[in-house]
């Protein structure tokens, strides 16, 4: 488990970002400046910074010069950009970036961007030994801000496991009637695989992002499919 400074002057990347990160189980504090970030920098000294390149008021790779300069790059740091080009890239990668990522920024870049910069060495203290169990705990994590809101669904899993055999109600509009099916489907194979995201991805044949997403517009409720609930 990490801190993370996520510095972005838009305020959904910032909400998408500090999401994710905070289901992995990463502390997660935000920025939508240079100033902010700066302040959050120097009270917290965080164990990783997403810092996006393109800000109103001073930009990432200025930003990224000026701890550099001043000492202040004593934690890694991972670019971000909509608009980036190689020389941008290689130009944060010299003044210290350790890697840069291009928006829209996909869940798998993102996770596997945050776990290498972390144990790399010369990392915060305490941050590079704990990358198996971020591992471990990325496979599983359910997600607690993918939403509470079950609606017409059993709220408690059958003593014998789930159900591959449900009865729908058919007499109702297509949408609901297919909605009803997917977030059963879904649940089904959340409490088969004991919350684990990765392993549902690839038995649904689905990119995490997208079953991310979906699982939140559905509203299944992620929490007690947790490894080690009931």
């Amino acid at each position: 488990m990490a801190t993370i400074l996520v510095v972005d002057d838009e305020l959904g990347i910032r909400a998408l970002l500090s999401e994710i990160l905070t289901d992995e189980g990463h502390t997660v504090e935000l920025a939508e400046n240079a100033a902010q970030a700066r302040s959050v920098r120097e009270s917290l000294r965080p164990d990783l910074v997403l810092l996006d390149i393109w800000m109103p008021d001073v930009d990432g790779v200025t930003l990224l010069k000026e701890w550099g300069t001043t000492g202040q790059l004593t934690m890694p740091v991972i670019m971000m950009s909509g608009h980036g080009t190689i020389d941008t890239a290689v130009e944060a990668t010299k003044f210290g970036a350790s890697a840069f990522l291009e928006k829209p920024i996909t869940l798998q870049k993102l996770l596997r961007a945050v776990e290498q910069a972390l144990v790399k060495p010369g990392g915060r203290a305490g941050t590079a030994g704990s990358g198996t169990a971020r591992h471990d705990h990325a496979a599983s994590a359910a997600g607690e801000l993918l939403g509470n809101g079950l609606h017409g669904t059993p709220t408690a899993a059958a003593p014998s496991g789930p159900m591959s055999e449900q009865t729908f109600d058919l007499d109702r509009p297509l949408r609901e009637a297919r909605d009803a099916f997917e977030k059963s489907y879904f649940e089904f194979h959340l409490a088969k695989e004991s919350g684990s995201m990765t392993r549902v991805a690839e038995k649904t044949g689905l990119e995490r992002t997208h079953l991310y997403r979906k699982l939140k517009q559905l509203g299944v409720d992620l929490t007690r499919n947790k490894r080690g609930n009931s």
